[in-house]
């Protein structure tokens, strides 16, 4: 079987092509970096990966684009000026010299690491881009190719046409993708039928060895809600489901809370991973203020929003110590300014 694989934003592209003539041993190949020839031009050959078949025969060629950095693809000629115009070029050149190799019974197969326009991402993947103003248009992508394989979000959805898809994660990376059906892909490709029955697949679900459990409950009925959790011991250490706990409340926890709840759990089952407490007055706030207050906010204003915050009432005495600490501490500051 051969493997093709491709560095994202996570890897170093050199580093990975390192490890070249043991991969070969295997008949995989990975490809880091887009690379430039002898006279400073855009190496396209080694991004052109032929796919062969039990003969031996190319039976399509794979487009191997690894995350673009733009040290690696900009200031190569007037196309490529800035990262944008840089990575249209890029494709525009690959895909031209993928279509004069093509044969009519070999398909066109582009992978691709990067953040396309309309993807739905969540919170564990890295920002490659700022406010989208990066993502990119699946109008690069010429109708010739017949998939394309996309990594970077999390999430397995296609991206505009059934033929341009994420296969996502094959495990949850984070709880916010705790509902994800997380799958791989299996595609078919027949290059002489018709646009509409030459691209066929089936998302095969991963099963999920390790569930993850997430709680969010008001804290007075936490315990209650933690001891309601499906019990029965697994013995492996690593094969217990994960947990995280997000409580409510505006006074502040008990001292002990930690322990209520690793004693409220059933035994040797789940992995407390994370107990994070939410101000029922900032989930209040949240939903009702639509006001933003623009003033500059004070050194008395952001301690005394901080201690409401926490859930304490207000405290004459706790006001007039930190007046006086923040005037003992513009003190000193004054003389520091002045020596």
């Amino acid at each position: 079987m051969q493997t093709l694989m491709i560095a994202g934003n996570h890897d170093s592209g050199y580093r990975i092509e390192q490890v070249e003539p043991l991969l070969a041993k295997f008949n995989a190949k990975a490809v880091g970096i887009v690379g430039r020839t002898a006279e400073n031009t855009l190496n396209l050959d080694r991004l052109l990966i032929p796919i062969y078949d039990r003969d031996k025969n190319i039976i399509a060629w794979c487009l191997t684009l690894p995350y673009l950095r733009s040290a690696e693809i900009t200031g190569l000629n007037e196309h490529t000026s800035n990262n944008q115009n840089a990575i249209s070029y890029l494709h525009q050149q690959l895909i031209a010299e993928a279509r004069a190799r093509k044969q009519p019974h070999q398909a066109l197969i582009l992978m691709s690491h990067a953040h396309m326009q309309g993807g739905e991402t969540s919170d564990s993947e890295r920002p490659i881009i700022v406010g989208n103003e990066e993502a990119l248009s699946t109008a690069l992508f010429d109708d010739m190719i017949d998939y394309v394989a996309l990594g970077h979000l999390h999430k397995p959805q296609k991206v505009g046409q059934p033929h341009i898809r994420y296969s996502g994660s094959p495990i949850p990376l984070s709880f916010s993708e705790i509902n994800y059906k997380h799958q791989i892909v299996e595609v078919r490709i027949d290059p002489e039928q018709n646009p509409e029955n030459r691209f066929q697949y089936d998302a095969l679900s991963i099963p999920r060895t390790v569930e993850l459990f997430r709680i969010r409950e008001k804290l007075e009925n936490l315990i209650t809600t933690i001891q309601a959790l499906p019990a029965g011991e697994i013995e492996q250490l690593s094969a217990r489901h994960f947990l995280e706990v997000e409580y409510t409340t505006d006074a502040p926890p008990p001292v002990d809370l930690r322990q209520q709840i690793e004693q409220a759990l059933p035994a040797n089952r789940y992995r407390l991973l994370r107990i994070s407490r939410i101000y029922q007055q900032q989930v209040d706030l949240s939903s009702s203020q639509s006001k933003i207050d623009l003033a500059p906010p004070t050194p008395e204003s952001l301690f005394f929003n901080i201690w409401k915050k926490m859930g304490y009432e207000q405290d004459h005495s706790v006001q007039r110590d930190f007046q006086e600490l923040l005037n003992e501490a513009q003190h000193e500051l004054a003389q520091k300014q002045q020596a």
